[in-house]
């Protein structure tokens, strides 16, 4: 038994030091320019601009791939910032900025499929089969994703409620 628990004890210390030379000797460097975009992003990581995450249309963009317009829940103030940031001409007029939203659901139509759960990102839906759901408000990132599955279309979008919690002061408008 002591010879099964040294054995295993220097095995696992000698894998340890090799995966640690490992991990230094084969490191590669990032973009920097990566994370600052990506932290310019929402992180919703809703897949709504057809990356998978908030890093590869971070990535994407950078690269030249996507457009900077390529985040609908960021909108233009995202955009515009992305844009600024990478020093690329960017054109807001084709672009609709319906705000921050978030899904509701229509209890007198909703069935209880489960449609809707299973294509939620961020898990903001309650409920179970055969059974109305719900949509929890700190939760949802407002991708639509729910909206497009719904067969009955229970579940709509609609302004984030302002609150004390959600109230922001109005920027001043300078003349």
């Amino acid at each position: 038994m002591l010879a099964a628990i040294l054995s295993l004890t220097v095995l696992g210390a000698v894998l340890g030091l090799l995966l640690g030379i490992a991990g230094r000797y084969f490191h590669v460097e990032a973009n920097p320019l990566n994370a600052e975009v990506e932290a310019l992003m929402p992180g919703t990581n809703c897949g709504q601009c057809g990356f998978p995450g908030c890093a590869g249309a971070a990535a994407a963009i950078i690269d030249g791939t996507a457009p900077a317009t390529c985040c609908p829940p960021g909108g233009k103030a995202v955009a515009a910032t992305v844009a600024t940031k990478l020093g690329l001409a960017l054109d807001l007029s084709g672009m609709a900025d319906k705000g921050s939203q978030i899904a509701l659901v229509n209890e007198e139509i909703c069935i209880g499929c489960c449609r809707c759960l299973k294509v939620c990102p961020t898990d903001a839906i309650v409920g179970a089969a055969k059974q109305i759901h719900n949509v929890l408000r700190e939760a949802c990132t407002g991708c639509e994703a729910c909206v497009d599955r719904c067969p009955t279309e229970a579940l709509v979008m609609h302004p984030v409620p302002v609150t004390l919690q959600h109230w922001v002061w109005p920027k001043p408008v300078f003349a």
